[in-house]
């Protein structure tokens, strides 16, 4: 049974891997790259509302700019490079895109309403580094380009040779590669017999693109196919219609067995040898000493005719290598003259390639120089024309940054870029002064130093606990002087009467006065703390309400928060000086977060385009 790797990233490789279960394959889930989204700043984000036209590279693009849910132009012209983006793009969006019937960058380019571009606004939405071809092509067309990177590939963190190895184990046969990203993951760092075993692999890849990157890892042609597109069907297909091609394998050759011919053992007999009858009554005596040296004699002399034959077999092997080494040698002198003639020959194609070239190079130099001088000859003659368009771009563009995102230093420079383009063609003086105008007019205003404020209301929110409360000096009873004292004497009577009266008053009903100041009401612990708070409050509301753009709140938690600090703290402490001193500054602030800003150039820009 195949087995087929399929690379993709998390979550998109599943339909294709039950298609090919289904197919009677073996299928595995194995991503190598791992997709992270990006928050574009919003100033990469505000061409997408001026757009003429918007280009999709991807479904992950797709995905991630919809869930930064920005604000974007749905009657520009969409574009996406496969119909699984643009099924995408209808889901997000609600818009049909255009796509093209090759699902590639070259298919893209090719589509008919991306051939005239020059002075539309076009923005590509696409992933880190990604689609470099598309965007060096439309500039060339003329378009105002501007790229939106929404998401990244990065690698899945893991030992490379590791999943090398396993694969192997694995036995797998095919890997899916959609993107260049997965090529660099799988074969960067690894030793040389997982790239051996890698090259030897098929590759099913979604584009010719992916195909030459596939190439520089020096993987064979014969071992990359190219699908319809990245999407599941596309890749199912190409696999299908080489399936037959991977099913094969090599079948032992089986050869019928032949009887081992027998060698046939010759047997020699030897007559035998006819003695001389002796007569049997003789005997003779034979000496033990000569029968020894009988022995060792016989001993020596086959050891010497030993050696003698290992001398004469070596003396024949070294013959023979000798010989071989003389036949090497020929052949390797015959090699080195071919080299030689090869490397004189290529010397001299070296040369006369060289001399072609330089021929070349100065017939394309004096080439250029005429086309140059004609150009411009002709451009001296008919007047360089401005286009009316890009003038009207860049001043929408300029009046966006200033109503919607209210960055007068990008509007100024918008108005820079223009007035350079104006100033390289006659009849734009008017036009030009405008800007001038509108230029100088930016630079006077001068920004809120938000951040500077929001610190010193910090510093003043630390002080507030350090601040001292009004105390209480309760003046010490004077000593009273009894006026109700009955007199001994009897004419008195009246008096006493009156004296004794009042007494009786004074039982009941006590008024008591004290000399000089008011006194002020004794606040408990939970009061102070309350008032502390409150004012804390208050120094918050200013911060949030500087940070939300909303100048009346402002003012109104300052000077709710100065009152308490003047109502319930010792005027004459320094903690206290220093604190309404702050809030006296804060109060003085210019907080014109929406200055009444007109762009003089607009009109002018509309009147020259009329």
């Amino acid at each position: 049974m195949t087995h087929i790797l399929i690379t993709r990233p998390e979550g998109k490789g599943a339909a294709l891997a039950q298609q090919l279960e289904e197919a009677g394959y073996q299928a595995s889930l194995f991503p190598v790259l791992k997709i992270t989204h990006l928050t574009p700043s919003s100033t990469e984000l505000s061409p997408l509302l001026n757009a003429d036209k918007i280009i999709f590279i991807s479904q992950d693009a797709v995905t991630a700019l919809a869930q930064l849910k920005p604000n974007i132009n749905t009657k520009a012209q969409f574009y996406a490079i496969g119909q699984q983006t643009a099924d995408t793009i209808y889901e997000q969006f609600g818009v049909r895109a255009a796509v093209p019937k090759q699902y590639d960058s070259e298919g893209l380019l090719a589509l008919k309403s991306l051939a005239e571009v020059d002075g539309s606004n076009i923005v590509l939405v696409k992933g880190q580094a990604g689609r470099p071809d598309i965007a060096k092509t439309l500039k060339e067309r003329g378009a105002f380009l501007n790229n939106c990177v929404v998401y990244k590939r990065e690698a899945i963190a893991a030992e490379k040779i590791n999943w090398t190895d396993h694969w192997q184990s694995l036995k797998v046969q095919g890997i899916v590669i959609t993107s260049n990203a997965a090529v660099d993951a799988i074969f960067n760092n690894l030793i040389q017999e997982q790239l051996q075993w890698l090259q030897q692999c098929r590759f099913y890849v979604a584009s010719e693109r992916i195909a030459a990157y596939l190439k520089q890892q020096q993987v064979s042609s014969a071992n990359i196919h190219i699908a319809a597109g990245a999407s599941d069907d596309a890749m199912f297909s190409c696999i299908k219609q080489q399936g037959s091609n991977m099913s094969e394998q090599s079948k032992p050759v089986t050869a019928d067995n032949k009887n081992p011919a027998k060698a046939a053992v010759p047997s020699s007999k030897k007559d035998p040898v006819n003695t001389a009858n002796k007569p049997n009554n003789t005997k003779q005596k034979i000496s033990k000493v000569a029968v020894l040296a009988l022995i060792i004699s016989l001993i020596v002399a086959s050891g010497v005719g030993y050696e003698f034959y290992q001398k004469l077999n070596a003396g024949k092997a070294q013959n023979i290598a000798v010989n071989e080494l003389n036949e090497q040698n020929k052949l390797l002198a015959q090699e080195l003259q071919a080299l030689k003639s090869a490397q004189s020959n290529l010397q001299q194609a070296l040369f006369n390639s060289e001399q072609k070239v330089t021929t070349a190079l100065s017939e394309s130099a004096a080439n250029n120089q005429q086309q140059l001088k004609a150009a411009l000859q002709q451009a001296q003659q008919q007047g360089a024309s401005l286009n009316p368009q890009e003038v009207t771009s860049l001043q929408r563009m300029a009046e966006f940054k200033l109503w919607a995102e209210k960055d007068y230093q990008g509007t100024r420079a918008v108005l820079k870029r223009l007035d350079a383009l104006l100033s390289e063609h006659a009849g734009t003086v008017e036009v030009r002064q405008a800007i001038m105008q509108d230029i100088q007019m930016l630079d006077s205003l001068k920004p809120i130093a938000t951040e500077a404020i929001y610190l010193q209301l910090s510093s003043v929110l630390t002080s507030v606990d350090d601040l001292a409360f009004n105390a209480v000096n309760v003046p010490s009873d004077t000593t009273e002087v009894d006026e109700n004292v009955l007199s001994e004497d009897i004419s008195d009577w009246q008096q006493n009467l009156s004296n004794s009266w009042n007494k009786i008053v004074d039982s009941f009903i006590t008024i008591r006065h004290h000399e000089g100041a008011a006194i002020e009401p004794l606040l408990t612990d939970q009061e102070r703390h309350l008032i502390n708070q409150r004012i804390k409050l208050n120094l918050s509301q200013a911060q949030d309400a500087l940070m939300s753009k909303q100048a009346s709140i402002y003012f109104n938690a300052l000077s709710e928060a100065k009152r308490l600090v003047t109502e319930y703290f010792k005027q004459d402490d320094d903690a206290t000086k220093a604190v309404l001193k702050a809030l006296a500054n804060l109060e003085k602030e210019q907080l014109n977060f929406s200055p009444k800003v007109t762009l003089k150039s607009t009109q002018k820009v509309k009147e020259w385009a009329q």
